[in-house]
């Protein structure tokens, strides 16, 4: 049985589905375990994670490099099957689902990555890409599926010219907008972005978040950021939950986390994302003059036990900029 009717209920635009169940939140995850297995036994990447995303609403989920992050992300896409715990999506436990009675579900949560350039097959148009996910979903005109296509990459804000080129004719940042639509070519109800800017410059993340905000607004679909610039996630997110070694250390309201954190692991994150001494590489010699002796850098101390479970509140339609936030250019160069 294919989604064909899911896939083509809605606007043009991208809005959402809609779903079963109009009370509760959209995703629930509940003592989440991943593992992978190594050489020396299973080593635990989530460890009894658990929290909440309501419909429209928007959830980050921050930490260091190899806390856990992108493996949660994984997981909650089923692109990775968890040990144990459950990742209820509208009411229904998709942790251990076989793929048979998981495929019609997998349209409602789709993934933006983080590599614009591993991620899109560099033989196919952009409109083939985009079309792609319809194609899976049982629409079979052909006709249907790239008008559809056309709508959704005029939507992220290509030019109708992007239409017949390939990937290595883009900026990485026209490239993840091409992923975005791809995305979005399914209508879901949860995007999963996974450090979806992190490889572009500021000014091209400044753009793409602007971007992620209006979809979002005008569709109500509901974010889950994976992300470790801070600046990133005040601009995203209205709640935020803090991994380290796998396990969730801190959790609530995005402000008030950013602004005075509970924890001494979430202290050290800040003061670090704010140091300019502790970012490797060379750095402009008028911010080091004026940076904070580095001698005795912040050192982050055992986790906590898993907070409880947060719940994310809808977004509100324009974020406050923030020191920490990314500086937003005037335009994206060569866009056509």
């Amino acid at each position: 049985m294919t989604d064909n009717s899911a896939v083509t209920d809605g606007t043009a635009d991208g809005t959402t589905s809609g779903s079963s169940s109009a009370a509760g939140p959209l995703l629930s995850v509940e003592k989440l375990v991943v593992e992978y297995a190594t050489a020396k036994g299973p080593f635990k990447a989530v460890d009894g994670v658990g929290f909440q995303v309501s419909r429209g609403g928007s959830l980050a989920v921050v930490g260091e490099s190899g806390c856990g992050k992108s493996t949660l992300a994984r997981a909650l896409v089923r692109l990775l099957k968890p040990v144990s715990g459950r990742i209820v999506l509208d009411g229904t436990d998709i942790a251990a689902l076989p793929e048979r009675r998981l495929r019609p579900l997998r349209r409602r949560v789709q993934m933006v990555f983080q590599d614009p350039y591993g991620s899109l097959d560099p033989h196919l148009t952009a409109q083939q890409i985009v079309a792609e996910p319809l194609r899976v979903a049982g629409v079979s005109d052909r006709a249907q599926r790239a008008r559809r296509a056309a709508e959704l990459i005029d939507r992220v804000g290509l030019p109708s010219s992007a239409l017949g080129r390939r990937p290595p004719e883009f900026s990485g940042g026209q490239r993840q907008r091409i992923g975005i639509a791809r995305a979005l070519a399914s209508r879901p109800d949860l995007l999963v972005c996974d450090e979806a800017t992190s490889a572009l410059d500021v000014s091209v993340q400044a753009q793409v978040l602007d971007l992620l905000r209006e979809l979002q607004a005008d569709t109500g679909i509901a974010y889950l950021v994976i992300a470790h610039n801070l600046g990133v996630v005040r601009e995203i997110s209205t709640e935020v939950v803090v991994m380290r070694a796998g396990r969730v250390v801190e959790t609530g309201p995005t402000a008030a986390v950013l602004t005075s954190p509970a924890d001494p692991y979430t202290r050290a994150l800040r003061r670090a994302s704010l140091d300019p001494t502790t970012i490797r590489g060379v750095k402009p010699r008028a911010v080091l003059s004026a940076a904070p002796d580095a001698s005795s850098p912040p050192s982050p101390t055992s986790p906590t036990s898993p907070s409880p479970v947060a719940s994310v509140a809808p977004a509100s339609p324009a974020s406050s900029a923030s020191p920490a936030s990314p500086t937003t250019p005037a335009s994206e160069g060569n866009r056509s």
